[in-house]
């Protein structure tokens, strides 16, 4: 069966068309610049990339050039738009309507609207992917993905803020968590590849990339996530803050004379690593910085290393335990010098790692040494095929 996973955000669209018999990629590449002036990125498996600007007014136009580009008599994929036996679509936002993925349905669609306001930015772009496939490939079942559904599995205690409950009884207002493709991979990943019983298993995943979140997964199902409401809770992350004390919001809205979408836009895009480094939200630029001593990205790093570890701690509290944790996303896969450092404050947890492991990157690995209690180990995440594996489930 061929799957073509679709991601859509508000100005940009992701797609990879896989073979889920084999798990091969047989194409991928993006839209940019929906909306402004459009360009668009293809990759045939094995070939060069190729890059066509064009005119996209909207998200139609941008999936119409993906599977013309697909069909391409010299560089398409396949042969026929036939051969696309289901897509998968990536949703930002599932409320606490939905708890798995689900083919979609017009009462599906009409749900997941009802849940923009929890994602303004995201939810309503899904959606016009979504409509947009439906009317350019009529009769193809569709699955709606959903990136809080994995940790619908979380107990109220876990969920619930301390704030007053009709706020939750009226507006939803709870923790939701999101990276929950990535999360659900990783986490079944981990406990396939060190040999361990899913179901009988305490495995804390750290994704930690420019958006960052961190989740605890007893027996299979998650019980505690860092990211809340929003994606703005729990680590310090690229540009985003993660957890601050709230009265911060006022006390710097009277200082710098902002309003309450001025204060969020300092929180969203102008705080984290970038903040307080000052230099960049790319981990690269920070390991760079820190080794010609520059002070501000050595914070960053020491401050973002040690929001992880005192997650990971929380995690292992509220599991009463851990058997292993897994790495994985951009920063998580590819710098060992995190990796090293949230591990130094787990002595306490018999933790030792293989810096020769450690020093590597790329393929699944583990990287905690022969003697350590807890099995460490980098997975790299794949959410594509997950929601690649999720859709073929359902059709």
């Amino acid at each position: 069966m061929n799957v073509l996973v679709i991601n859509c955000g508000s100005s940009s669209l992701k797609y990879q068309l896989i073979n889920s018999d084999t798990e091969d990629v047989l194409a991928k590449g993006l839209c940019e610049r929906i909306g402004i002036d459009g360009r668009l990125v293809y990759q045939k498996a094995g070939c060069d990339k190729e890059i066509t600007e064009a005119a996209m007014p909207t998200h139609k136009e941008a999936i119409q050039m993906v599977l013309d580009a697909l069909v391409n008599d010299k560089t398409g994929a396949i042969k026929s738009l036939s051969e696309v036996n289901a897509v998968g679509h990536r949703i930002v936002h599932g409320g606490e309507k939905f708890a798995s993925s689900v083919v979609i349905t017009d009462e599906v669609l009409e749900a997941v609207a009802q849940c923009n306001d929890l994602a303004p930015l995201h939810n309503p772009a899904n959606l016009i992917g979504i409509n947009a496939c439906k009317e350019l490939m009529p009769g193809v079942p569709m699955v709606a993905v959903f990136d809080t559904a994995f940790h619908q599995t979380m107990p109220a205690k876990a969920y619930l803020y301390g704030l007053p409950l009709d706020f939750y009884k009226k507006y939803k207002v709870r923790r939701y968590g999101f990276h929950g493709p990535s999360h659900s991979f990783v986490s079944k990943e981990t406990a396939r590849f060190l040999g361990m019983d899913l179901e009988n298993s305490k495995i804390i995943v750290c994704h930690l990339g420019n958006g960052a979140s961190i989740s605890a997964v007893k027996d299979g199902k998650c019980v505690d996530t860092s990211m809340g409401l929003t994606p703005l809770e729990g680590l310090v992350m690229g540009t985003r803050s993660g957890d601050i004390d709230p009265a911060i919001m006022e006390y710097i809205a009277k200082k710098e004379n902002l309003d309450i979408a001025g204060v969020m836009n300092v929180l969203n895009k102008k705080s984290g690593l970038e903040g307080i480094s000052g230099l960049s939200s790319d981990f690269r630029d920070l390991t760079a910085g820190a080794k010609e001593g520059n002070k501000r990205a050595i914070a960053a790093i020491e401050v973002f290393c040690y929001r992880v570890a005192k997650y990971v701690g929380s995690y292992v509290a509220a599991m009463n335990g851990v058997d292993a944790i897994a790495f994985t996303a951009g920063i998580g896969e590819n710098v060992g010098l995190v990796r090293e450092k949230v591990c130094s404050y787990l002595g306490y947890l018999g933790i030792t790692l293989d810096a020769e492991a450690n020093a590597k990157s790329g393929d699944n690995c583990v990287i905690s040494a022969a003697d350590s209690k807890v099995k460490v180990a980098v997975i790299p995440t794949n959410e594509e095929l997950a929601i690649c594996r999720e859709t073929v489930a359902l059709v």
